[in-house]
């Protein structure tokens, strides 16, 4: 990536201006109750947490964890020469303040500057009133209508050609990977509901917005990327140039298809009617809500990443964790079956080819230890790993904290999932029955305590698209495969706005013992 791919010689002027501004211009000390707060590990004289901030995210995620462990919930400062001053925060109480104060702690310059490349006027970047129209037109697109078509219609196609795929592969000895195959489903479902166009999860546009995101992320550990960018930004800007041509092909499709409402004279109630009834409805609101093509485009595209990529990472990371961990899958599969057993159907009925999955049975009602499964490995793997907000105010946390005005506060959740302090003394362990009460029913976290969803009004819109689609996902593919490490390493993150596995989920496919042979299940 970009970061890493500076020569030295570059380096070396690049921390000696740093040394200069930090000399010419000290980041000021926030302070608690009159006292300057306590500086984290490998703070260094002059450049502050600036170099350590340029480490691989995975050592930065430890060093968040080591700091977490060190501090508990007392909010410490982070410096960086070049920036306003920066403060951590991880005792839920704090994070609480700054969910309902949407107007004091907004996305801010610091966060737009650098994200908006990629996303322009979207949602993501969005503050204030523009922030409330689009988020009014992504409440419109997963009203009740949608999201029972979404779920009982459309997922359940998707989901059916990607079991096709996989009975076909199971056996043969090749190497799939779960990543892009939850990834096409995802982009699938996505494609056609929201904006009505066919998308895969290896097109162009992917490929380059996967790119441009790990590069976007790196401005926010990297202070002084608007100049290293000049000398390693090629790649990303033809990546940027891919993603805006690709916003503009939703707008041209979406103006060419409009309908008034997305209604339709047609009274034919079949599912692909209903489909094609609700497709493409959040893109139609957009351009009834927003006018500009240009913001319409920021807008798809936000939505877009929000409801495509998340999700399947998030799949993946379940299903990496149900394959490292035997006894758990062994109790969704059980879960699972007993669903399937109380309703009649045999496991072989779930998924002809030709057919639909009939995964319409698998709810987050009827399956708490699966939906246990999933919340346990957002939190062990949450999608958005780091949250940052900018004060459009001074103001003071719960803690006595005083941030002046344009400060940044962070929180990173991948740290706050493992406070030992929250979650006890397994926080690092994969264990879904902390979700669970003694009579097996969910145990929910509030969003202060568990921000993997976000919070107060920008609480994340897709929450419940998400928890349907995952369980009828991971309850589906539990019981009709086997999968068996193709890997030999332990799976990490590759650098990103969300939190994609890198190099993928590679694993070989095996048909269940109850699946019948791929044979047996091919219709001409």
């Amino acid at each position: 990536m970009a970061l890493r791919e500076g020569h030295g010689l570059i380096w070396v002027v690049l921390i000696a201006a740093l040394v200069t501004y930090r000399f010419l211009l000290r980041t000021p000390s926030v302070k608690r109750n009159g006292l300057a707060l306590r500086q984290p590990p490998n703070t260094l004289p002059l450049v502050g947490n600036g170099i350590l901030f340029l480490q691989a995210r995975q050592k930065l995620f430890s060093w968040f964890v080591k700091c977490e462990r060190q501090f508990g919930y007392e909010t410490f400062q982070i410096t960086v020469p070049t920036l306003h001053p920066g403060v951590v925060i991880n005792d839920p109480k704090n994070l609480e303040y700054v969910f309902k104060h949407e107007g004091v702690f907004a996305k801010g310059d610091f966060f737009k500057r650098r994200a908006w490349d990629v996303f322009g006027n979207g949602i993501i970047n969005a503050d204030g009133e523009l922030w409330r129209v689009m988020r009014k037109a992504g409440l419109h697109f997963l009203n009740t209508s949608n999201m029972r078509v979404l779920t009982d219609v459309a997922l359940p196609r998707y989901l059916g050609q990607s079991v096709d795929r996989l009975k076909m592969r199971a056996g043969d000895g090749s190497v799939v990977d779960l990543q892009t195959v939850f990834h096409e489903i995802t982009s699938q479902l996505m494609g056609k509901m929201a904006y009505d166009m066919e998308m895969h999860a290896d097109d162009d546009f992917t490929l380059a917005f996967d790119y441009a995101s790990g590069v976007t992320a790196e401005r926010f550990q990297n202070p002084l990327w608007f100049i290293t960018e000049q000398f390693t930004g090629s790649r990303f800007r033809s990546s940027l140039a891919i993603i805006r041509s690709f916003g503009d092909r939703i707008v041209e499709s979406a103006v060419s298809h409009s309908r008034p409402n997305g209604t339709t004279d047609s009274k034919d109630t079949t599912d692909q009617s209903c489909l094609d009834t609700e497709s493409g409805s959040l893109i139609q609101s957009l351009l009834s809500t927003l006018g500009s093509q240009k913001m319409v485009a920021d807008a798809a595209l936000n939505y877009l990443s929000a409801g495509r990529d998340t999700v399947a990472q998030a799949l993946t990371w379940s299903m990496y964790l149900l394959i490292e961990n035997e006894s758990a899958a062994e109790n969704v599969i059980q879960e699972v079956k007993g669903v399937v057993d109380a309703s009649g159907e045999s496991p072989e009925d779930l998924g002809r080819y030709g057919e639909s999955v009939h995964s319409t049975m698998f709810t987050p009602a009827s399956l708490p230890y699966t939906m246990a499964v999933f919340y346990e490995a957002l939190r062990l793997y949450p999608p958005i790993p780091f949250e940052i907000r900018q004060c459009e105010e001074a103001t003071t946390l719960p803690d006595g904290t005083f941030l002046p005005h344009k400060s940044v506060v962070l929180w990173c959740t991948w740290a706050m999932n493992r406070s030992r302090i929250t979650w006890g003394d397994d926080a690092d362990s994969f264990r879904p029955e902390r979700w669970l009460t003694a009579d097996g029913k969910l145990l929910p976290k509030s969003a202060s305590e568990y921000p993997v969803f976000n919070g107060g009004t920008r609480t994340c819109l897709g929450k419940r698209m998400a928890e349907l689609m995952a369980v009828q996902v991971i309850a589906t593919m539990s019981l009709m495969f086997d999968f068996v490490p193709a890997y030999q390493t332990e799976r990490v993150s590759k650098s990103s706005l969300t939190l994609p596995m890198e190099d993928g989920l590679p694993c070989y496919v095996k048909a269940r013992a109850h699946t019948p042979d791929t044979d047996s299940t091919l219709e001409s």
